[in-house]
């Protein structure tokens, strides 16, 4: 690693300190059995605050896919054209796109619980004052700003998990993490075709903002009576409460774990991520599967309306919207599928610590993402081939179950290898690769529907399988050549040596 100073400071935590020489009797540090330290907490605490989080996060994507079954009664309303209604959607993702790479670092700073509650709080505000609006601009301005605020648990739910969970143990629960996730866009369009049936855009809006307040009461209830979990917030807590009680101003906490100001912290946050998407090429990868899968999920909500609605298999609201199951089911297939690749990751870590030389594994991650990065272009030209009229529609159904099970297995895969591998640095990693999957997201409606007018299903379909052919080597070149590239990164080669 560069001995220069400006290259000391982008290795750091964003968190970290590059001072301090105090007593080692006065760190404030977790003891090994500390009752304060969330990764103590018994089992029945932890599996709460991720029960009273996936709500918040299932939400997030209902936010976007949610208004798409009331697109076209927006279109009527405002007078403009499906295509312009379909900003709608596109706004409301890219709003995702930038809000974790402010947030996170706030929540680093003042804790998680209040960036929770009050980020939160504030979508639910724009969503509502979203459904009384009568002008388009104003109305795809507040759909950036509800994507932005409601992208909380984006940025927060993978490090509440690290925070109540240790390192190779956080596997269940970013599973579920990652269900809720992937499983929000297609899960909001079933929930909400039934409620945007017979309903103008608006009150389709205001009951979508009654069910997201309930999910806020249930998580702001559940943080204030669980407490915080951010493990730096709570030992600088605890330095201060030692500071007024003995009047000793030298108890402090590990340097890795002092603040530096919030505006050095934000700035360093905004820029890591691009660094990180411009030389790290595990980060590269991963943001091109996240990318291109996130993008197809909310394409299907306008190539779904054309293949089952009135045009296609002449389904109403509701039938376009139990069109999605079967990618709903494949999502959660994925959930237990990867019970056999988390107990495969185990059984790597426990042979890697037998041994001498114990290292971590993170191209173990890899093993189901070898199965699934053939299947998702596979489905694709099957869903080619079978989505037509002449065809039952629940054959396509089915087959979209496969892509839904690919695209929840590489997800989980980009994700859990690139914490394994950044481990300290996987926050600015992830946001690199947030930023790029949602901008995707974005951008893919808007395209898809051009896509799918010009060139109709079956060849829209046959591109986007050749798009995932290119993608195919990835799963087999992180697990031949991962080890080598975590040691070019300055990064992710600082744990190695750790473990060395």
């Amino acid at each position: 690693m560069s001995s220069s100073l400006r290259e000391s400071r982008e290795t750091e935590p964003l968190l970290a300190s590059a001072s301090g020489d105090d007593p080692k009797d006065n760190v404030v540090a977790f003891a090994p059995d500390d009752p304060e330290d969330p990764r103590n907490w018994p089992s029945s605490r932890k599996w709460l605050m991720i029960a009273a989080i996936m709500p918040i996060d299932l939400s997030v994507s209902w936010g976007a896919s949610g208004f798409s079954p009331a697109a076209g009664d927006f279109a009527k309303d405002m007078d403009i054209s499906n295509t312009v209604a379909t900003l709608g959607l596109s706004m409301y993702v890219l709003g995702l796109a930038f809000g974790p790479m402010s947030l996170a670092p706030l929540s680093e700073y003042f804790g998680r619980r209040p960036i929770y509650v009050f980020s939160y709080a504030t979508f639910l505000i724009i969503l509502l004052g979203s459904s009384f609006v009568h002008n388009v601009g104003a109305f795809l301005f507040l759909r950036v700003a509800s994507g932005y605020f409601s992208s909380v648990t984006i940025s927060n739910f993978g490090g509440t998990i690290a925070d109540l969970f240790s390192h190779h143990d956080t596997g269940p629960a970013m599973s579920l993490f990652l269900w809720a996730a992937t499983g929000g866009s297609p899960t909001g369009f079933v929930l909400f075709s039934f409620i945007a049936q017979g309903r103008s855009w608006r009150d389709t809006f205001r009951i979508m903002f009654f069910i997201c307040l309930a999910f806020w009461v249930i998580l702001t209830a559940a943080l204030y009576y669980l407490g915080e979990t951010r493990h730096s917030v709570i030992l600088l807590r605890r330095a201060e409460r030692l500071r007024k009680s003995t009047g000793d101003p030298t108890f402090d906490v590990p340097d890795e774990l002092k603040q530096r100001g919030l505006k050095q912290l934000v700035g360093t946050a905004l820029a890591r991520p691009f660094r990180f998407l411009a030389t790290e090429a595990i980060v590269q990868f991963s943001a091109l599967y996240n990318g291109y899968l996130y993008g197809l999920s909310f394409l299907f909500n306008g190539a779904f309306h054309i293949i089952f609605g009135p045009t296609g298999y002449g389904y109403n609201t509701i039938g376009v919207g139990l069109s999605f199951l079967g990618i709903c089911v494949g999502i959660t297939i994925g959930l237990f599928t990867n019970i056999h690749q988390e107990r495969y990751y185990q059984r790597r870590i426990a042979e890697s610590q037998r041994r001498e030389d114990a290292q971590d594994v993170p191209e173990a991650r890899v093993y189901h993402a070898h199965i699934a990065t053939a299947v998702l272009p596979i489905s694709l030209f099957a869903f080619a081939f079978t989505a037509k009229p002449e065809i039952p529609a629940i054959v396509p159904i089915i087959v979209s179950a496969l892509w839904g099970w690919s695209f929840y297995t590489l997800i989980l895969m980009t994700l859990t290898y690139t914490e394994d591998a950044y481990k300290t640095y996987s926050a600015s990693a992830l946001a690199g690769i947030g930023l790029v999957r949602n901008i995707a997201g974005a951008a893919f409606p808007i395209a898809g529907r051009k896509l799918f007018l010009n060139q109709g299903t079956q060849m829209s379909c046959i591109i986007l399988g050749a798009f995932a052919m290119v993608m195919v080597p990835i799963p087999a070149i992180l697990t031949k050549y991962g080890k080598a590239l975590r040691k070019r990164s300055p990064w992710a080669s600082e744990h190695l040596q750790e473990e060395d």
